[in-house]
């Protein structure tokens, strides 16, 4: 059992590109691992439309490993304890990882490498090595516009690692848990049936999903802020559990000559900028970044009952802005949300409502099946004016003329049943116009006066 190799899985549920797989497959029989660890990541442990995803998601890459007479150990605790223990168990001396960079997961590959010859591998999830790409004077980026063009300047990427060539497995395999008796599903109530109907979960899932984008990414620059039409990938789910990598992707859509992939490329270098940020600032979901807006007088739902009540009809979907409640109900339906609505959305809770970005950061945690560390809190900053590289808090989004210009209708009439009948203009805006139906709510607070008072918060903080 001594040329056992032990490979632990997180966020890289796939066979193919897989470097920490690969080059255990090479090494020895391979005892694959992932291990449920919620107290480690504490407040962002799995919520619960990612648990929903990781239980199908294993359960895909589990028939993977069985078609090669495999099998995958599942086990829930401490990581680090219930690696060393396998370890011990099966007389392993090596762990093969994949680098993570969530705070939790850096820190539990430090103490495991302190106890066990871990073998970490740095670039299996991103388009380059996290902490490559350097300043002219050799320091991290923190802007995304030149950090994108030095990323840029380094491709292509590396190439894609095919499948293991063999996998073999030890002639006895430490106890693993039943997937099911983790319980991840929801059951009483399963409100996971919009989820179903709305996603095909796993590795091939991902791939079928990259041969249709492959076919849409050229109008991605002229639709991708049009939620009534269907030009956005959806593969970011698939990308945030590792079902498929963007370096698969990249090589896979290369020989694209438009503006739509340009922007869509782009988009994948924002998640490298975004873990590249959370590498340099670990705290960076629960903390501002520009300390000033640690004295801004958010108004706060633990103390503030008004403020609960709002947050609450945010999350809702009741708010009386269609395309707000649109967005929400679309998360709560489907586990995801169009990424224009999303900017909506979240400006709206911040600067309409002056709720602390936190709130909404840790509902997208738990609502979003792509839910990211590193990306979610990078877009919660950014909107709120608070990160480092952020736009401006006094640039207030106006939802009702956002809505209108991204022809937002028929993405309305999706999802607010309310207001299926009303026609063009109306529909954006039911209750300025006068034909608000009475199964929907009016608006919490009229643009104008939210506009001001954000703008009355924004100043008091900064004194004037």
């Amino acid at each position: 059992m001594s040329d056992t190799q032990i490979v632990w899985l997180r966020r890289d549920l796939r066979m193919a590109d897989n470097p920490a797989l690969y080059e255990a497959a090479k090494r020895g029989p391979v005892i694959a691992v992932y291990v449920l660890d919620d107290d480690r990541a504490s407040t962002h442990a799995y919520g619960g439309a990612s648990r929903w995803w990781l239980h199908h998601s294993l359960e895909s890459l589990q028939r993977s490993f069985a078609q090669r007479h495999a099998k995958i150990v599942l086990r829930c605790g401490d990581a680090v304890e219930q690696l060393l223990q396998i370890a011990a168990e099966t007389s392993a001396i090596t762990i093969h990882a994949n680098r993570h960079f969530e705070p939790w997961w850096r820190n539990a590959e430090k103490a495991l490498g302190e106890k066990i010859d871990l073998q970490r591998y740095d670039d299996a999830n991103f388009l380059t090595v996290m902490g490559s790409i350097k300043t002219g004077s050799g320091g991290q980026y923190k802007i995304y516009t030149p950090f994108s063009r030095a990323v840029r300047s380094q491709f292509p990427p590396r190439d894609i690692l095919p499948e293991p060539e063999s996998l073999s497995s030890p002639e006895s395999l430490p106890v693993s848990d039943a997937l099911e008796d983790w319980n991840l599903l929801p059951t009483k109530p399963d409100w996971a049936g919009g989820m179903r109907d709305f996603w095909n979960v796993g590795e091939a899932a991902a791939h079928e999903r990259l041969d249709w984008w492959e076919t849409h990414v050229d109008d991605y620059d002229d639709k991708r802020n049009h939620p009534s039409v269907e030009k956005t990938s959806r593969l970011s789910p698939h990308l945030h559990f590792g079902e498929i990598t963007p370096v698969q992707i990249w090589h896979k859509l290369k020989h694209k000559r438009s503006k739509g992939w340009d922007t869509y490329e782009s988009e994948l270098i924002w998640r490298d900028y975004a873990q590249n940020t959370v590498a340099q600032f670990p705290l960076y979901a629960r903390s501002n970044y520009r300390e000033d807006f640690d004295q801004i007088q958010w108004r706060n739902p633990e103390t503030d009952p008004q403020a609960a009540r709002d947050l609450k009809k945010w999350q809702q979907g009741r708010t009386g802005y269609p395309i707000v409640d649109a967005g929400m109900r679309e998360l709560w339906q489907t586990g995801w949300m169009h990424n224009r609505v999303r900017m909506i959305t979240a400006s709206f809770l911040i600067k309409h409502l002056l709720i602390d970005w936190r709130h909404g950061e840790q509902w997208f945690w738990d609502t979003l099946v792509d839910a990211d560390y590193a990306s979610n809190a990078t877009n919660w900053q950014w909107t709120a004016g608070t990160g480092v590289d952020s736009n401006m808090f006094v640039r207030i989004m106006a939802p009702l003329s956002q809505s209108e210009k991204f022809d937002a209708a028929a993405y309305i009439r999706k999802f607010v049943p309310e207001l299926a009948g009303l026609d063009e203009p109306y529909i954006h805006d039911p209750e300025d116009h006068g034909c608000l139906p009475k199964s929907y709510p009016p608006k919490m607070i009229s643009h104008k006066a939210a506009r001001e008072r954000a703008l009355a918060a924004y100043r008091a903080m900064k004194g004037d």
